[in-house]
C-alpha cells in the first residue's frame, strides 16, 4: 500500500517520522489525517513525540526491528517514550542526527564515513547488525538519500553501481535509483516506508511513483 501526504504543508514527510516494521514514530505536531496516512500504509503503531524539543523526528531516529538509534541530545522524558515501545539507544556523537546519518534495516546498516569505529561498534551492538562505513551518491549522510526496508530500498539518482553493489551485499535488498517529490533526490526525507507500505511526499510524480514501487517491492 501507498499513500500520499504531507506534513504541514511539508511534502519532505520522511523528515517528520521513523519507522519499523511495528512501530512509527511521529512528529507531536503531525495532524491525525498524517498519523492515520502513517499507521494504515505501514500497517504499524504510531506513537507521537518529539526528539530534543524538535519535531523532525525522521531525521534525529534510526531505527530497525531491534533497536531504535536516538539523537543524543534527546531528553530522559523523550527516551522514556521511545524506550516503552522499542529498546532505545542515544546517539552520544557530534553527528547525531541518526536518521539523517544512518541507512538500517535488519539485516545490515550503512553510516557515515565521519563516524569513529567506536560508534559503529555501538550501532553494530544496539541494531544487531554489520555496520559498514561508506558514502552514497557523494553524501555522507546516507539517510537522508536512501530509504531502506527488509524487502528492498531506493536511493538518490546519483548512487553509483558500486554503491547499489554495497547496499545489497550490506543490507541483503536490491536497491533501485529513484526520485520523490516531483525531483528531488533526497529520497529518505521525502519516504516514509516498510516491507509493508510506503507514504511519500504528496508532490510525487506518478513515473516516481512507479520506481518507488519497484524498488521497495511494494506490488
Amino acid at each position: 500500500m501507498m499513500r500520499f501526504s504531507r506534513h504541514s504543508g511539508n511534502p519532505n514527510i520522511g523528515v517528520f517520522a521513523a519507522a519499523n516494521e511495528n512501530l512509527a514514530l511521529i512528529s507531536a505536531d503531525a495532524s491525525p489525517e498524517f498519523e492515520r496516512a502513517v499507521g494504515e500504509a505501514l500497517g504499524v503503531k504510531t506513537i507521537k513525540t518529539t526528539v530534543a524539543g524538535a519535531h523532525v523526528i525522521g531525521s534525529l531516529v534510526a531505527m530497525n526491528s531491534n533497536c531504535a538509534v536516538v539523537s543524543g541530545l534527546a531528553d530522559s522524558r523523550e527516551a522514556e517514550v521511545i524506550e516503552a515501545c522499542v529498546p532505545c539507544v542515544l546517539l552520544d556523537d557530534s553527528l547525531n542526527a541518526a536518521g539523517n546519518n544512518i541507512l538500517v534495516n535488519d539485516y545490515g546498516a550503512i553510516v557515515s564515513p565521519e563516524y569513529g569505529h567506536g560508534v559503529a561498534a555501538k550501532l553494530s551492538e544496539a541494531l544487531g547488525v554489520e555496520v559498514v562505513f561508506s558514502s552514497i551518491a557523494g553524501c555522507n549522510t546516507v539517510g537522508s538519500v536512501c530509504r531502506a526496508t527488509n524487502k528492498g530500498c531506493i536511493c538518490h539518482m546519483d548512487a553509483s553501481d558500486d554503491e547499489l553493489d554495497l547496499i545489497k551485499d550490506v543490507l541483503k535488498v536490491e536497491a533501485v535509483r529513484t526520485s520523490v517529490n516531483h525531483g528531488s533526490r533526497m529520497v529518505g526525507a521525502g519516504v516514509i516506508a516498510n516491507s509493508k507500505g510506503a507514504v511519500v511526499g504528496d508532490e510525487t510524480t506518478p513515473i516516481e511513483m512507479g520506481r518507488i514501487e519497484e524498488g521497495l517491492v511494494l506490488y
